[in-house]
């Protein structure tokens, strides 16, 4: 694990329509980037989404989802995504993401997910192979 706690991360960069008039990033679209982040973190771990997850008979539902801005992102800026695992419960797991550009602090927040049966959109505890790719790549997830 990283210094700063996240053992992901990924470059990407501001495209021209996710620039309003104003000239900076569009908030809405910062839940766009969390969500990128998330997709590529699932890919990190061996279980890119949704075949990764979805093999094993769950699939994922957003339960919660906040953001906190802290700075302005702006055209063709090269962003720095960081995505860890900041909880591991029975059938939700919470990440922690924050966005940088060159270092400076941009956006921080957290995306709550729940594992569930896809049929019944019944929530159901995660699979072992799910837990188990985790918790190796994060090596501190608190496991409940």
């Amino acid at each position: 694990m990283e210094i700063d706690g996240f053992a992901f991360k990924m470059a990407l960069r501001v495209r021209w329509a996710e620039v309003d008039r104003q000239g900076i990033v569009f908030n809405a679209h910062y839940l766009t980037y969390f969500d990128i982040g998330i997709t590529e973190y699932w890919r990190a771990i061996g279980l890119p989404y949704p075949d990764g997850v979805a093999g094993t008979g769950s699939d994922l539902y957003v339960a919660k989802a906040m953001v906190n801005y802290h700075g302005s992102a702006g055209y063709d800026d090269v962003l720095e995504v960081a995505v860890r695992a900041a909880r591991l419960g029975n059938s939700s797991v919470t990440f922690a993401i924050e966005i940088r550009r060159e270092g400076q602090l941009l956006t921080t927040g957290e995306v709550v997910y729940v594992n569930a049966d896809p049929g019944t959109r019944q929530a159901q505890a995660f699979p072992a192979r799910v837990r188990q790719a985790i918790a190796a790549f994060e090596q501190s997830v608190e496991l409940k």
